[in-house]
């Protein structure tokens, strides 16, 4: 597809002996948020690795815009526009607010290291447009005021948000979100899941995250994982109805429909009872014991 979507199909990814991804597939359609959810282990950050670069998949094709992406690396997929933030912030502790978010828009540069090593005259412009293009960003983050605090005084909530700038600063056409919302309070998902709404109206975004409400609200699909495998793919609401979706949340496996129950047999005529022996008791190798049924039951302390 030549529309801007980032087309993943068949990818499969193994560690070892262990199975990452099992011929996964998804579609990342632009202007829209794409969820992926799963329980912890699923294998949704691998697969988000896999979208830029970070882990290469065994089989399967991604494609972005019609062009195949198999063997990019990370910094060629950037300058194809397709970007992501960590679970973390990774900030750098010496550096500004405005300075580590000017270091994501390093990719659109002009002036190479030895320019701006010197100090010529193009590097300098280059800087210039570097920190207009990282206050506007951090602007539409909210985060404006803040350009020129350092990141340790800052509450890990604002951190991420400085973050985030840090990604759009370079303007990708794909952004991938993992686990935006971790460290956030309730209180600050209405705000973030505005900005990540925004943010679809410019390029495609794909979302992982284990805020269910938060999802719910922002995702125009959502495709689910578990244990490296596609579950369950639809609107917000035609997979909180899935019943694979609940169990595998629940560690429950999906209920089997019911079988037609079957008709009972008719009852077996009770035999003629059996006249006492002459024997004293039942001996060893004698068919009594199977008649009472007592070679099935385990023996009881002090039988033996």
């Amino acid at each position: 597809m030549n529309d801007g979507s980032l087309d993943v199909q068949g990818i499969t990814v193994r560690f070892g002996g262990l199975t990452a991804l099992d011929n996964v597939s998804l579609t990342a359609a632009p202007r829209q948020v794409t969820g992926i959810i799963g329980p912890n282990g699923a294998g949704k950050t691998t697969l988000l690795n896999v979208m830029c670069g970070f882990v290469k998949p065994e089989a399967g094709t991604i494609h972005f815009d019609g062009r195949e992406l198999a063997g990019l690396r990370p910094h060629r997929l950037a300058h194809l526009g397709i970007a992501r933030t960590l679970q973390g912030v990774g900030l750098f502790g010496g550096l500004s607010v405005v300075e580590n978010v000017m270091i994501g828009a390093t990719s659109q540069a002009r002036a190479g290291f030895w320019s701006a090593l010197f100090g010529l005259p193009w590097s300098d412009k280059d800087e210039r447009m570097l920190r207009e293009r990282a206050l506007q960003t951090l602007d539409q983050v909210g985060a404006a005021d803040l350009a020129s605090s350092m990141p340790d005084t800052l509450s890990y909530g604002l951190r991420k948000r400085v973050a985030l700038a840090r990604v759009l600063v370079a303007r990708p056409r794909v952004l991938l979100l993992d686990e935006p919302a971790s460290g956030l309070s309730e209180a600050e998902l209405p705000e973030l899941g505005d900005l990540i709404g925004n943010l679809a109206a410019e390029a495609s975004v794909v979302v992982i995250e284990h805020r269910m409400d938060l999802m719910m609200s922002i995702c125009k699909t959502i495709t689910v994982l578990d244990f490296g495998k596609v579950i369950a793919v639809g609107t917000p609401g035609q997979v909180q109805a899935d019943p694979a979706v609940t169990a595998a949340y629940l560690g429950l496996e999906p209920e089997a429909p019911p079988g037609p129950s079957a008709a009972p047999g008719p009852s077996a005529a009770p035999g003629p009872s059996a006249g006492p022996g002459p024997s004293a008791g039942p001996g060893p190798g004698s068919g009594q014991d199977a008649a009472d049924g007592r070679d099935a039951m385990p023996a009881e302390a002090g039988d033996e």
